[in-house]
This record gives C-alpha cells, sequence and structure tokens, in this order.
C-alpha cells in the first residue's frame, strides 16, 4: 500500500508530505484544486515520462517520493531479478532536473524508467476518466474474462509457447530464402568448384613449376655454363682439382715440420674432397640437362591455366584458390544440408503448432465455461448501481489465428433495458452507465488479483444520488482487503472513506500553492457541506452532511 507521499517543486506544489492510512481514503477539492497535479506527481513516481514544465521553479530540481508498503506481495524475486536492495517499506524516488533530464531510484539504487514501469504494475493500479473507454477494447475484455477463468498460468505457458514457434517460422522463412538464392546460384557454383577440382591444384606446386619452367626455357645456356664449371675443375693439366693436387703434395712435404703446416695441408686436403663433390654433381647435372619440348609445353599449359584461376577469383596463390575450392564444395553440398534442415523445421513447427492449438483450446474453454460466472458477477453489483434490467452477452469466436493470448475473437454485448437488443457497449452505454460497469469490473477484478492499491479518478461521472451511495458502498467493500483510493465531487461517496482528504489553493502575495490536508470530524461535515451547498454553507446542507457521515 502506499503510505505516503512527498512532492517538491512541481507544478503548483511547492513542498507537500502526505501520510495515507489503509482501507477507503476518498478526496475533495474544487475543480482546479491541484487533484490532477497529485495524479500527475503520483504518475512520474510509478514511472511515466517527465516533462520540464513540470517544474514550478525551473531553477531546481522537482523531487516526488513514495513510500510502499510491500511485505505480503511477494515482490523478492523481482528485486533480485533487477538487482535491487529488497525493503519492506520500499522508497521509489523521481527527479526532474532543472536541464530536464529525470532519473528514478528504487531505495536508492537507479533504475531506468522500463524496470519502474514493471514495478508499478505489482504496486497501483490508477483508474483515470479516460480509461473508462477501455471496456470497448477487446484486449482489455479478454483480461477481465481471463481473470475470472484463472488463465494467468496458462496464457503464460501459450505466450512462451507462441514465442517459440513464432521463433521457428521465422528460422524456416529465413532458411527458405536462403535456399532460393542458393538454388539461383547452384549451377554457377557448380562450374566454378568442378574447374578448380579438375585442375588438380596442389599448395606449392606453382613455385616449383614456375622453377622449371625457367630451366626448360634456358637448356643452352645452363648447359653451356656447367660444361665451362666441368672444364675448370676437371682439365688434367690446368683444371682446379690438379692444381689444388700439386699444392697439396707440397704441403704434405712440409706437413711434419709443424702444427701450422699439418693445418694448412688438413685443410686443403677438406676444400679438395668439397671440390670433387661439386664436380661429380655438376658432371651428373649436365647428363640431366636436355631440350625437352613436351615438358616445356605441359608445365607452360599447367601455369597458363593456374594464372587464369587466380585472376578469375582475384587471388595470388595456389593456397588461395584451395580454399576458394573448399568453400564451393561447401556451399554444393550445404544445398542438401539446407534441404534436409527445411524438411526437419516444418515437421518441428507443425508439431509445436500442436502443442499451441492445444492451450490456445484449454485456454478458450476455461473462458466459455467462467462467462456466465462473469456476467452473474457483473449483473449483481450493476443492480445494485441503478442497473437492474442490465443483461450481457459475451460471445466467444475461434479464428484461425494466433493472438498474443489465444486464437479467438471476443464481443462484449449488452442490453442496458428490458426488451432492448443487444449492442456492442460504445453504442448502448452512457457515459455513466459506462462509469458504473467499470466499477462493477474492477470490484469483480479485485477478487482475482494481488493488487494492493486502487485509485479511482472520478469514477462516479454521470451518477448521483442513491447509485452514487451504492458505488460509495462497492468501494468500501473493495477497500476491507486493499487500500483504495476514491477522487470524486459526491457527497455520498466522500461521507464513505475512513479518511478524507482535501486538495486545495492558497495564494501568498502572487504565488499559489496546491496543498492537501487530512480532514478531521469537523471538517469533514463543513467540506461535504460545502459540496451539498456551495460555499455559502446552510444550516440544512450541515445537517445533510452529518447524517451522511453517519
Amino acid at each position: 500500500m502506499l503510505i505516503s507521499l512527498s512532492i517538491h517543486n512541481y507544478a503548483l506544489i511547492e513542498k507537500l508530505s502526505i501520510d495515507f492510512s489503509s482501507g477507503f481514503s476518498t478526496i475533495t477539492g474544487e475543480t482546479g484544486a491541484g487533484k490532477s497535479i497529485l495524479l500527475g506527481a503520483l504518475g512520474l513516481v510509478l514511472g511515466k515520462r517527465a516533462d520540464l514544465s513540470s517544474l514550478k521553479n525551473k531553477e531546481e530540481k522537482c523531487t516526488i517520493e513514495g513510500h510502499f508498503s510491500i511485505a505480503k506481495y511477494q515482490l523478492k524475486p523481482f528485486f533480485e531479478k533487477h538487482d535491487l536492495d529488497y525493503d519492506d517499506v520500499t522508497i521509489i524516488r523521481r527527479e526532474i532536473l532543472p536541464s530536464g533530464k529525470s532519473r528514478a531510484f528504487v531505495n536508492d539504487s537507479p533504475v531506468n524508467l522500463p524496470v519502474l514501469v514493471e514495478l508499478s504494475e505489482f504496486l497501483l493500479d490508477i483508474h483515470s476518466q479516460h480509461q473508462t473507454r477501455e471496456l470497448i477494447e477487446e484486449n482489455f475484455q479478454f483480461e477481465i474474462l481471463d481473470a475470472v477463468a484463472s488463465n494467468h498460468t496458462l496464457l503464460g505457458t501459450y505466450r512462451i509457447q507462441l514465442k517459440k514457434y513464432q521463433h521457428l517460422l521465422s528460422d524456416l522463412a529465413r532458411e527458405k530464402s536462403q535456399l532460393a538464392e542458393q538454388v539461383k546460384e547452384q549451377d554457377y557454383t557448380q562450374f566454378l568448384f568442378s574447374e578448380l577440382e579438375e585442375a588438380h591444384l596442389v599448395d606449392g606446386e606453382q613455385e616449383e613449376m614456375e622453377s622449371q619452367l625457367q630451366q626448360l626455357n634456358n637448356v643452352e645456356l645452363i648447359k653451356e655454363q656447367l660444361d665451362k664449371s666441368l672444364m675448370v675443375l676437371d682439365n688434367e693439366q690446368f683444371g682446379v682439382l690438379s692444381q689444388i693436387n700439386d699444392c697439396k703434395l707440397a704441403l704434405q712435404k712440409i706437413a711434419s715440420f709443424s702444427a701450422e703446416f699439418k693445418l694448412l695441408f688438413e685443410r686443403l686436403e677438406s676444400t679438395s674432397i668439397e671440390l670433387k663433390d661439386v664436380t661429380t654433381e655438376i658432371s651428373q647435372l649436365v647428363e640431366t640437362v636436355i631440350n625437352d619440348p613436351v615438358s616445356l609445353a605441359s608445365i607452360s599449359q599447367k601455369l597458363q591455366f593456374i594464372y587464369t584461376l587466380q585472376k578469375k577469383h582475384q587471388v595470388q596463390t595456389v593456397a588461395e584458390l584451395l580454399q576458394i575450392q573448399a568453400d564451393l564444395e561447401s556451399k554444393v553440398s550445404s544445398l542438401d544440408l539446407l534441404e534436409k534442415s527445411i524438411a526437419d523445421k516444418e515437421i518441428q513447427i507443425e508439431k509445436e503448432k500442436g502443442v499451441l492449438i492445444d492451450l490456445a483450446e484449454n485456454i478458450h474453454q476455461n473462458r466459455k465455461k467462467n462467462v456466465p460466472s462473469l456476467i452473474e458477477k457483473l449483473t449483481a453489483i450493476l443492480t445494485q448501481l441503478g442497473m437492474p434490467m442490465v443483461q450481457f452477452k459475451i460471445e466467444l469466436k475461434l479464428v484461425p489465428t494466433f493472438f498474443t493470448n489465444g486464437t479467438e475473437e471476443i464481443q462484449f454485448l449488452i442490453s442496458t433495458n428490458k426488451g432492448s437488443d443487444f449492442g456492442l457497449m460504445k453504442k448502448v452505454a452512457s457515459g455513466g452507465e459506462l462509469s458504473r460497469i467499470m466499477l462493477a469490473v474492477k470490484a469483480v477484478l479485485a477478487n482475482y488479483s494481488n493488487l494492493p492499491t486502487l485509485l479511482f479518478d472520478e469514477i462516479d461521472t454521470g451518477v448521483s444520488g442513491e447509485v452514487a451511495n451504492k458505488m460509495g458502498d462497492i468501494m468500501k467493500e473493495m477497500s476491507g482487503y486493499r487500500q483504495i483510493f476514491a477522487i470524486t465531487h459526491l457527497p455520498q461517496i466522500a461521507a464513505k472513506g475512513n479518511q478524507h482528504y482535501k486538495v486545495f489553493k492558497t495564494t501568498v502575495g502572487q504565488t499559489t500553492t496546491s496543498e492537501i490536508k487530512l480532514l478531521s470530524n469537523e471538517e469533514r461535515v463543513i467540506e461535504i457541506a460545502q459540496i451539498l451547498s456551495g460555499s455559502a454553507v446552510s444550516e440544512s446542507a450541515l445537517n445533510h452532511a452529518k447524517a451522511l457521515l453517519n
């Protein structure tokens, strides 16, 4: 329940702090006294958008703070989910800065507005005059029926299943789109893959073939230079090997004279061995260097094919071509995988659709079964509210569409007079009748909700006399289970409150402010008398006010 509300620098309110009690509280005040300002401030605490024009003094920040007792409402999981400190008396604070920025806090922890709005749905329901129009909206009509039918858990399961089903449909559409694109590209993709596959590419072969081509194109030069090298090395009289052999014999004769001579001989011996190996390899290479036009043509052709493929695919190496080949192979094979995935998904979708249909059918049957009960409850309350001839007809029509709350449409039909035809509420019911119907709906819903606080903003519009008296009785009865506020202009309802608050304006100099105060018993008598007769209170009005309060 709402324990207290403090407001600083908001609209016509300079500074205000008010405590509230459980039970039924009525709020009265002249038109323009500031009741809507009070509602606006409370709306900010509950997460509504802030407006810089709300600041009374544009140079100071606006602060609105509400204290709520929440011990009985099992809200700890919500606080844990959003990483907020829990307290049985939770403090919600909104601040509007002169810059126009707005901040929100729950138990001094900053929160964003969506979290605050979600929390407020557990705390307080403000019924303003325009919300009576909700009665003609299908979603609200379903909410009424689902509350009586106890469909909350079932609807939660249905919505989870619907989300799963819609996600699968989205995946299926995406995969079908991919398949259509791949089918269009399939022939060309297959051609590119086959072309690369037939090239029998091997990583590193390009460099090797380019080297072979270089040699085949220069056979004569290579052979000439190898022969020349062989002659220099291996000529019998003047070859390098012969000269080194003479030098080696000369050093061998003196090698025993010193370690230095011996070392020089050994180094020359090693060089001689290395040169003999080089000579042998050159001699062997001379035998292998031959003019081979067939190999030259084959290697040239293969390299040209590789160059063409590299140019087509805009790459530089065989390794990159091999990667493209692997990617193309994956695309070719993925077509079959995608077709299988689509087939599997279609089977899964039909299965999930069956589960969804079963859930929707259970929801429908619960609604259908509870229609008579809802009609009976509404009719009983409205009979008390001066509509003894009212009749309701609630029609449910199944449709092949999955809505967020089932697979049916609803029509709330009403007949307000004996013998008159049933029609849609927006066409049949007057403003006063809609107000009474909304109060009846709220009274019914209160029995199925744990909401701690309800605030009715002039729900008595268009009614008077004994009907107003009965509306007050119903709100009074509802307050036995939750905190009820009623902003009213009717003395019959104002007198029903356990507490009575008055909103009024005061003017000091050039400044006008709105204030609210809890009335004493004597002040209540005067306030109700003024509602009855105006500012000039008559004796009969005072007596009437006392009678209403008693």
